[in-house]
C-alpha cells in the first residue's frame, strides 16, 4: 500500500473538481475521422507543416514534422485543401462519417510535367557540418545578446494576459446528455484552427493588465498590476488565489531567447538555445521576400522525438540583427509529456525605432487528456499582448524603491466593465465575454453546489455542513501496535461562521491502549481573513493529547492517514504527548514570515518505549518529561507560488529558494519546565534545473542544541518504516535509530525527465523517467549528552533481545541512495533503495523497494 503523496497532484484534483460538473463522459457522436501523410510528389519525402483546410470551413490544421495528419470532423463535409509554399494547392474528396486514410502527394510550383527525374543512391544523413541551416541558426545563437530586452539600459511596457481554461473535445451528445438541461449556457463551440474541433465548457477565465518596468544597472524588474478580474469560486471548495498562481507557473511566459522554456511545469530547451544544434535538426524551407527586411523560414525538428524539445518554425530576420520576427513552436505527439495531446505556440514580434525586435504577442494552447487519443480533456489557452513599448527611457529612482517588485494597486480587483472595454488590446468575443457571468450563474446553483460538496470531500477529505466542516476522512480510521484499532472523527469552524473566529477539534479513541485522544484550538484572524488564506495573520491557542512516532515527520498528509498504517520492522515506541500552545503567525506580502510559539510540552513513553535514568537499575525509569519552551521561526520563500488545500499549504516548486530558521529556548523553572537548553536548526531548499537532464531538488539543513538534555529532546533524525518513498525522510533508517545534539544533512533528488530512457528502442515507448537520489547525514553527540560517556544522561532505549536501538552518529555519516523508474502508469514512482552504513545495526535493511503516487506532466 501507499500513501498518496501531495504536491502538485493537489492541483489536478483541483482542476478535477471543476471538471466534475460531470462525473462521466458519454459515447460520442457521428463523426468523420481523416488521417494520412503528405509528401512531395516527386522526392516522396514526407512535408512537414503543411497546412490543410475542412473545404467550405475556416477549420483545420497542420501535419505534424513526419508529414502526417489527423483530423475529426463533425458534420457533412466531403473534401479537404491541403497547401504548403512551393506546391500547387490540392483538393481531396473524403467520405462522410467514417474513419479513412487519405495521403496527399503535392506538386511542386516549378516541376515540369513532361520532366523526368533520376535520383540514386539514399538519402544523406543529416549533419552539422557544412549545413546552412544550422549556419543561420548560430548566427541567430551569436546575436540573442543584443536582440534581447536585456541589451537596453531602461524599458518599458503595458501588458495584457488573458487565460482561459475549459473542458474541450466534447460531443454533441455530451453536452445534450439530462444532466446539462440547465447548463446549455455553458457550451461554446471549439475552434479547430487552435486545438480540437468540438465543444468546449469554459471553466475559468482570468485577465490581467499591468505596467512593466526594466533596468539594466543595477538590474531591477517591476511589475504595477493595474487591473485583475478572474473567475472566483466559492472558497470553501476552491483556493482562487492558489489557482490563479498555478496557472501563472503552468503558462509561464515564453521567452524565446532563454535556453530553457518554461510549459507545463517542464523545461523544453529553446530551438536558439546555446547547445539547441546538438539536439535539434535545422532545415531551410523557405525565403520569404516580400517582407522587409526578408525572412528565411527555418524548420525544425528533435532529434529525438521524445525528448523534452520542439518542433516548429522560425522566421529569421536577414537584416544583420538576425532576430527571430515570428515564432510557431509545437511538440512532437511522441513527446515525454505526460496528459499532454497537443501544444502549440505562437510568437509575434514587432521592430523598435532601433531596428531591433521585441515581442509583441503569444499565444500559448495546450489540450490535456487522460490518452493521447481524441476525446474529452481539458484546454487552456493563454494570450498575452506587449503594448506601449518604450526604449531608453528611464522612470523616476522611486518607482524601484517603493513596493517591492510586484505591487498590486488597491482597486485592481474592481475595475468596471467600461475600464476593460477600454483598455483591452483586444476585445472579448462574445461567448469569451460570457464566461464571467456564466460561471457566476453555474455558481448559484443548487445542483452544482451539490456536486461540488461531494467532490470537495472525495478530493480534499472534508464534509461541509456550512458553518461546520468534518475531516479529515483519511484520518477516520488507522491502527498500529500501540493503540491497536483507532477510530477519530473531528472537524473545523468555516467562514461561513465567522471570518475572525475559528476552532477545530477532534476526538480519538484506541481500543488496544483504551486511551483516549483528543486536539482543540481556538484561531482569532488579525487581519479579518480567513486563517488558510495568504497572507496569514493570526493568533492560536490549542490543547492536543495524542500520540506520536519519534522521528516520523510527514509532509503534505496526516500521522494517522489510514496508508500510514502499513509499516516495516518493528513499531512498538510511541510518545503520550500533551501540548498546550499558543502561537502567533505573521505572513507578508513579499513571502517573508515569523511566528512566535510558547509551547509546554508533556512526553510519556508508549508501547516498548521507556525513558531509563541509569544503564544498571530498571527501577530507575521515569514516567514523563516536561518542558517548557519559547520559539521563533523565520521564513524566507521568494517568489514563491503555492496551493492552498483544506489542510496543507502545497508549494508549486520553482528555481527559486526557500530559506528556514528557527530558534527554541528552554525555560527551566517557567510552567513546570524542567530543563534549559537553545536549540538553533536552518535549512536552504532549491531546485535546480539541468536543462535536458532533468532537474535536481536539493535540501540542505543544519541544527545546533545547547544544553544537557535527554536523548527526546535532542534531534530524533527523520526515519521512515512505511513502504512510501519519502523525501525528506531517511527510507531505511528505523524510527529512533540516530540522535544527535548537532548535524549537517544534504538530499539530492534528481529526476532526469527520461534523458536516457528516450534514447532505448521500444523501452522509450513506455515514456518512463529516471530517478535518482542521494541523502548523506553528518552527526554527533557532546560527551554531556551521550549516555556510553557520561552514566547520569538518559539512556538509549534497548529492544527486547537488549540490543541499543537508538544509537549517535559516532562512526562516519548515516548514507542512503536510490535509484528508481518514474512515470510508471504516468502516476507511479518505484525506487530501489541502498543503505550505505551502520548496516550492524539490529533490524535493518541494507536496501528495500518504495513506491511514490507522483502526478507529473
Amino acid at each position: 500500500m501507499v500513501p498518496y503523496t501531495f504536491g502538485r497532484s493537489i492541483i489536478l484534483n483541483t482542476i478535477a473538481l471543476l471538471a466534475m460538473v460531470l462525473l462521466s463522459i458519454g459515447a460520442y457522436a457521428q463523426q468523420t475521422v481523416v488521417s494520412g501523410t503528405v509528401t512531395d510528389a516527386t522526392t516522396k519525402e514526407t512535408i512537414p507543416y503543411a497546412s490543410f483546410m475542412i473545404t467550405g470551413s475556416s477549420k483545420g490544421g497542420r501535419t505534424d514534422a513526419d508529414g502526417k495528419y489527423n483530423i475529426t470532423i463533425s458534420g457533412n463535409y466531403s473534401q479537404l485543401t491541403f497547401s504548403y509554399v512551393g506546391y500547387k494547392t490540392q483538393v481531396k474528396t473524403i467520405k462522410p462519417g467514417i474513419a479513412q486514410v487519405v495521403n496527399v502527394q503535392l506538386q511542386s510550383e516549378a516541376m515540369q510535367m513532361n520532366e523526368v527525374v533520376i535520383k540514386g543512391g539514399k538519402k544523406p544523413p543529416y549533419r552539422n557540418k557544412e549545413n546552412p541551416a544550422v549556419e543561420l541558426i548560430r548566427k541567430v545563437i551569436a546575436n540573442k545578446p543584443k536582440n534581447r530586452m536585456e541589451s537596453y539600459d531602461y524599458v518599458a511596457y503595458q501588458k495584457y494576459e488573458r487565460m482561459l481554461f475549459s473542458m474541450s473535445n466534447l460531443s454533441e451528445k455530451f453536452k445534450n446528455k439530462k444532466i446539462f438541461r440547465n447548463y446549455q449556457f455553458l457550451f461554446q463551440e471549439q475552434d479547430s484552427t487552435k486545438i480540437g474541433g468540438k465543444n468546449m465548457l469554459p471553466v475559468y477565465q482570468q485577465e490581467k493588465l499591468s505596467n512593466n518596468y526594466f533596468r539594466k544597472n543595477p538590474e531591477k524588474m517591476k511589475t504595477v498590476v493595474v487591473a485583475d478580474k478572474q473567475v472566483n469560486f466559492d472558497e470553501r471548495f476552491v483556493d482562487n488565489q492558489g489557482l490563479s498562481s498555478y496557472f501563472d507557473r503552468m503558462y509561464q511566459d515564453i521567452d524565446i531567447y532563454d535556453n530553457n522554456i518554461s510549459v507545463v511545469s517542464n523545461l523544453l530547451l529553446s530551438p536558439i538555445a546555446d547547445g539547441a544544434p546538438g539536439f535539434y535538426k535545422f532545415f531551410i524551407t523557405d525565403t520569404i521576400k516580400t517582407h522587409q527586411p526578408q525572412l528565411i523560414e527555418l524548420s525544425f525538428t528533435p532529434r529525438n522525438k521524445m525528448d523534452l524539445l520542439f518542433e516548429g518554425k522560425l522566421y529569421v530576420t536577414m537584416d544583420g540583427n538576425y532576430a527571430v520576427q515570428n515564432a510557431y513552436l509545437s511538440v512532437n505527439k511522441n513527446i515525454n509529456l505526460n496528459f499532454v495531446r497537443a501544444l502549440e505556440a505562437k510568437l509575434e514580434f514587432e521592430q523598435n525605432p532601433d531596428s531591433r525586435y521585441h515581442l509583441s504577442k503569444s499565444n500559448l494552447i495546450v489540450d490535456f487528456g487522460i490518452s493521447k487519443k481524441n476525446g474529452a480533456g481539458f484546454t487552456g489557452e493563454r494570450t498575452v499582448t506587449f503594448t506601449d513599448y518604450k526604449i531608453n527611457q528611464p522612470p523616476t529612482d522611486s518607482l524601484y524603491l517603493n513596493g517591492g517588485t510586484l505591487v498590486v494597486v488597491p482597486d485592481a480587483k474592481k475595475k468596471s466593465e467600461q475600464f476593460w472595454a477600454e483598455n483591452r488590446p483586444e476585445a472579448l468575443s462574445a461567448a469569451n465575454a460570457k464566461v464571467y457571468r456564466n460561471l457566476d450563474t453555474l455558481q448559484r446553483m443548487p445542483g452544482f453546489k451539490r456536486t461540488m460538496d461531494i467532490v470537495t470531500t472525495f478530493v480534499a477529505g472534508y464534509k461541509s455542513f456550512g458553518p461546520f466542516e468534518m475531516g479529515p476522512v483519511s484520518t477516520f480510521y488507522s491502527f498500529n501496535n500501540v493503540e491497536g484499532f483507532r477510530l477519530r472523527l473531528g472537524g473545523r469552524t468555516t467562514t461561513d461562521l465567522s471570518k475572525r473566529y475559528y476552532f477545530e477539534t477532534y476526538a480519538a479513541y484506541g481500543f488496544e491502549d483504551q486511551k483516549w485522544k483528543y486536539f482543540l484550538s481556538g484561531t482569532y484572524s488579525l487581519n479579518n481573513k480567513s486563517i488558510y488564506a495568504f497572507p496569514q495573520n493570526y493568533l492560536r491557542a490549542s490543547f492536543q493529547r495524542d500520540t506520536k512516532i519519534p522521528g516520523q515527520e510527514l509532509q503534505f498528509v496526516q500521522e494517522d492517514n489510514f496508508l500510514l498504517s502499513f509499516k516495516r520492522g518493528e513499531n512498538n515506541m510511541m510518545l503520550y504527548n500533551d501540548f498546550y500552545r499558543l502561537d502567533y503567525v505573521h505572513e507578508f506580502e513579499n513571502h517573508f514570515s515569523y511566528s512566535l510559539g510558547l509551547r509546554k510540552w508533556k512526553q510519556s513513553p508508549a508501547g516498548s518505549l521507556y525513558f531509563n535514568n541509569s544503564a544498571d537499575n530498571v527501577f530507575s525509569r521515569i514516567n514523563e518529561i516536561n518542558t517548557s519552551e519559547v520559539t521563533l521561526q523565520l521564513r524566507y520563500a521568494p517568489h514563491e507560488k503555492f496551493y492552498q488545500g483544506k489542510v496543507y499549504r502545497t508549494p508549486l516548486v520553482d528555481k527559486y529558494p526557500i530559506f528556514n530558521l528557527r530558534y527554541t529556548a528552554g525555560l527551566k523553572g517557567v510552567l513546570g519546565g524542567e530543563y534549559s537548553y537553545h536549540n538553533f536548526l536552518g535549512s536552504i531548499d532549491k531546485r535546480f534545473y539541468l536543462s535536458q537532464l532533468g532537474y535536481a531538488d536539493v535540501t540542505v539543513e543544519g541544527g545546533y542544541n545547547a544544553g544537557k538534555l535527554p536523548f527526546p529532546l535532542l534531534s530524533i533524525h527523520r526515519a521512515n518504516q512505511t513502504y512510501a518513498y519519502q523525501l525528506q525522510s531517511y527510507n531505511l533508517m528505523n524510527f529512533l535509530e540516530f540522535v544527535s545534539d548537532h548535524y549537517a544533512s544534504i538530499n539530492i533528488d534528481q529526476n532526469f525527465n527520461g534523458f536516457f530512457f528516450n534514447k532505448i528502442p521500444l523501452l522509450r515507448e513506455l515514456k518512463l523517467r529516471e530517478v535518482m537520489s542521494f541523502k548523506a547525514l553528518y552527526g554527533g553527540l557532546r560527551d554531556e549528552n551521550n549516555p556510553a560517556k557520561n552514566p547520569e544522561a538518559l539512556q538509549f532505549v534497548r529492544n527486547q533481545n537488549g540490543l541499543q536501538i537508538t544509537n549517535a552518529l559516532d562512526n562516519g555519516p548515516y548514507m542512503e541512495g536510490s535509484v528508481g523508474i518514474g512515470n510508471i502508469f504516468k502516476v507511479l514512482r518505484v525506487d530501489a533503495v541502498k543503505r550505505f552504513s551502520y548496516l550492524d545495526h539490529p533490524n535493518v535493511s541494507s536496501w528495500g523497494i518504495r513506491a511514490r503516487v507522483k502526478f507529473d506532466f
